[in-house]
């Protein structure tokens, strides 16, 4: 039995997320493990280093799956390309450690947010960005960001209470502006549900005054998630890499 470590990009537009399940084929995993099991005559299982939401993109997704096969690595990946569709793209295949496993091994990850901040549209990325054309106020937004990095309890940051402890490290929060895009870029040691997308409605919020940099602290040690910010539509976020 051989371990395989695959990264992905893909267009999540028309999928209902990572996650296989039961009631759709519509998923990246259901896909990819479809595809695979068909190719190496065999169930095969895949892991990926997180779960996409509906509608989130991703530039490089980890995955790792386990197959018995003789088959060459490089045909398996030319292969594994001519069979996906055209929204999911096979970017590398290698023979992993034994040990490796896309989601237990993860050690970082980055996303990142694309915003589209003018009143002018932009027909050809529109499923990539989110437009909000609101005049935003950067330095309310820089400060927040440097309260949001560091080691907290990200609950209210989250719109879901799992088991797993709330506890995250964001490691870097970045804001750039290239002309009329906004991009939030964020480094982290691992994210709670909805985390990127309810972080960004938050700064979002603070450089429109919805909210102030001194609400952070606030919002931190209420734990509530009604008192941070929106939660930013799926289109704009990408799963941009993922460190070992």
């Amino acid at each position: 039995m051989q371990n395989f470590k695959l990264t992905l990009s893909y267009d999540g537009s028309r999928y209902k997320g990572w996650q296989k399940q039961g009631n759709t084929p519509d998923t990246i995993q259901a896909k990819l493990e479809t595809i695979l099991s068909r190719m190496l005559s065999q169930d095969v299982e895949i892991h990926g280093s997180g779960r996409t939401d509906a509608g989130v993109h991703a530039r490089a997704q980890v995955c790792s799956f386990r197959a018995e096969t003789d088959m060459d690595i490089d045909i398996m990946l030319t292969s594994l390309r001519e069979h996906l569709p055209e929204d999911i793209g096979a970017v590398s295949l290698v023979k992993a450690d034994a040990r490796f496993h896309a989601r237990l091994s993860c050690r970082e990850k980055s996303y990142v947010y694309r915003i589209w901040n003018s009143d002018a549209p932009n027909v050809f990325e529109r499923r990539y960005m989110y437009r909000f054309p609101d005049k935003l106020d950067f330095s309310a937004m820089e400060k927040a960001a440097e309260l949001l990095k560091g080691e907290h309890d990200f609950t209210a940051f989250s719109s879901h209470r799992g088991n797993k402890s709330p506890v995250r490290r964001l490691k870097t929060l970045k804001i750039e502006r290239f002309g009329d895009e906004v991009r939030f870029t964020f480094t982290g040691d691992g994210f709670l549900y909805n985390m990127v997308r309810i972080l960004t409605g938050t700064l979002l919020d603070v450089g429109t005054h919805r909210l102030s940099p001194e609400d952070i602290p606030t919002i931190f040690a209420s734990r509530s998630r009604q008192n941070a910010g929106f939660t930013a539509p799926a289109q704009g976020l990408i799963l941009w890499d993922v460190k070992y």
